[in-house]
């Protein structure tokens, strides 16, 4: 997925609120456009914030606003925030990109790139909806995806994390920490380090480890 297309997405609706308050439209219209907006940026925040993120958390605290001109107000906040950060390169982009119910979805799909001979995109895709899943496993049992700050945590930290409180073992661990390294391979062009059937296994290996760990 094009990181400068889903920030477009986001650009889109953004300007459009914009729009509407330097145009001041006034009564029922008003009302309407409002609500309206407020949903597609609502809906553009569930598409693109992983479960358990900052954003995640932020846009359902709103959500329990009455008012519609506040709520917009601060749903348009944090869909600010989310740009912003995915076009700074401060978010761990990609997997904040991929939403949790489409994990098996994303599998097909980097299998089906494999099995046309695209075997560095179904690196990536693979390994994002395995990194996506451990985020997951972290809202379920408790865990942290977020450092102090506030910023988001790498997935290798996330990772150990749920090993520490007992999730899973240390062979599954290893077997994690070695996908997610194929995987950030694959995203910085690193493709000569790696076969085909590496990255068959590690398709192989998300698969089994979401159906043993389910989140």
């Amino acid at each position: 997925m094009d990181i400068g297309k889903i920030v477009g997405q986001l650009d889109v609706l953004i300007g459009e609120y914009q729009d509407m308050i330097n145009t001041r439209v006034e009564g029922v219209l008003a009302s309407d456009r409002a609500k309206l907006l407020a949903s597609r940026l609502e809906s553009a925040i569930d598409r693109l914030a992983v479960p358990g993120s900052s954003y995640a958390k932020q846009l359902e605290v709103h959500r329990k606003e009455k008012r519609t001109s506040v709520k917009i107000r601060d749903v348009y906040s944090v869909a600010l925030g989310l740009r912003d950060d995915l076009k700074a390169g401060w978010t761990d982009t990609v997997v904040e990109l991929v939403h949790a119910d489409t994990h098996s979805e994303y599998l097909e799909m980097a299998e089906t790139l494999l099995d046309a001979g695209y075997k560095d995109p179904a690196a990536v895709i693979g390994g994002t909806a395995l990194e996506v899943h451990v985020r997951a496993l972290c809202v379920k049992h408790g865990v942290a995806t977020e450092r102090p700050d506030g910023s988001p945590k790498k997935a290798d930290t996330v990772n150990a994390d749920l090993k520490k409180v007992d999730v899973y073992g240390t062979l599954q661990h290893k077997h994690l920490t070695a996908w997610m390294d194929l995987r950030n391979r694959a995203a910085h062009g690193d493709w000569a380090e790696y076969e085909k059937q590496q990255v068959r296994m590690l398709i192989d290996g998300v698969r089994d480890f979401m159906l043993k760990y389910p989140a």
